[in-house]
């Protein structure tokens, strides 16, 4: 078995990443209909660079999205800047092939990793930053339960013109009840 689910949804689960995906993930990240929405767009990714960042990532909270039904792998969701002392994390996350995206998946795999966060970790505050133009992503987020906090005004340049970058956040107590194995069996 290659991947190994750690937080199990209906859709997908959260798999601690593959460092033998590097291949895959560099083809994702040289894609700019993908990396137009991360903060990669300018970037060159080769797949040694890859398989040196998926080790990296590996050793945090950073996982595979891979669909329960087939095992094949759709993307990647983390947590990064996780502060212990004032409990908060950013939230990072992307679909890699056009075709997987608007199913459910990465709404899905945000609410596993929210709950992880939430209920494991002791994290009060989620937060995240996208740009105006993502729509797709701003109403996956909303879904999740994540609210605009704030807006840097035209600070992304892409495709000739600037955009706006949206904050959002998640408050542990916005987030519902936790869907993890209960503590007692």
């Amino acid at each position: 078995m290659k991947y190994l689910p750690k937080l199990k949804g209906e859709l997908v689960f959260l798999s601690p990443i593959c460092v033998d995906d590097a291949e895959r993930y560099a083809a994702w990240l040289n894609d700019l209909a993908t990396t137009r929405f991360l903060t990669l767009a300018s970037a060159q990714v080769s797949v040694h660079g890859e398989r040196e960042a998926l080790a990296a990532l590996s050793k945090s909270h950073n996982y595979a999205i891979v669909e329960r039904s087939t095992e094949s792998l759709l993307g990647n969701c983390g947590l990064m800047d996780v502060d212990h002392l004032n409990r908060t994390a950013e939230v990072g996350i992307f679909i890699g092939d056009e075709s997987s995206r608007g199913k459910g998946y990465g709404t899905e795999a945000l609410g596993l990793l929210a709950d992880y966060a939430f209920n494991v970790l002791n994290i009060q505050n989620l937060m995240l930053k996208t740009y105006a133009y993502n729509e797709a992503g701003l109403r996956c987020y909303r879904k999740s339960g994540f609210r605009e906090v704030g807006r840097r005004r035209s600070s992304h340049f892409y495709g000739g013109a600037y955009h706006d970058e949206i904050f959002m956040d998640l408050l542990a107590s916005d987030f519902g009840p936790s869907r993890l194995p209960p503590a007692r069996g």
